[in-house]
């Protein structure tokens, strides 16, 4: 049997246009695919050429309230590999974003953020 791997994640966001662009110029990502969805909604598909984020818009997307750490089946973060952990870092800082939980772990060294939609993404580094 082949290994399995994971091919995408899909949430939904503000701006899904404004998000991809982001993590184009994050993470040297590009968009691959992009157009109509369901719910008169749009989608965006982002990432390199094995793996993506689906980034979905119904259009007007209902604000969450609870924490996804205490709700069934929410999104706690998304974890990207980088190889230049500090590069990575001043890229998202110089994009207005805070970073925290700084972390160095065997094997790697990692921080976290929050974008605008209250996604918390973690930034790892294994170099």
């Amino acid at each position: 049997m082949a290994e399995a791997f994971l091919e995408h994640v899909n949430f939904t966001v503000s701006d899904p246009a404004k998000t991809a662009q982001r993590l184009c110029d994050w993470f040297g990502w590009h968009i691959r695919w992009h157009g109509a969805a369901i719910h008169d909604g749009t989608t965006y598909h982002v990432g390199n050429t094995s793996s993506y984020v689906a980034l979905y818009s119904p259009g007007r997307p209902n604000d969450g309230s609870e924490s996804s750490y205490e709700t069934r089946g929410g999104l706690n973060h998304v974890a990207i590999v980088v190889d230049d952990l500090d590069a990575t870092e001043q890229r998202i800082k110089a994009s207005g974003y805070q970073t925290k939980n700084h972390a160095d772990y065997e094997p790697g060294r990692r921080f976290y953020f929050d974008d605008e939609d209250g996604i918390e993404f973690e930034i790892v580094s294994y170099s």
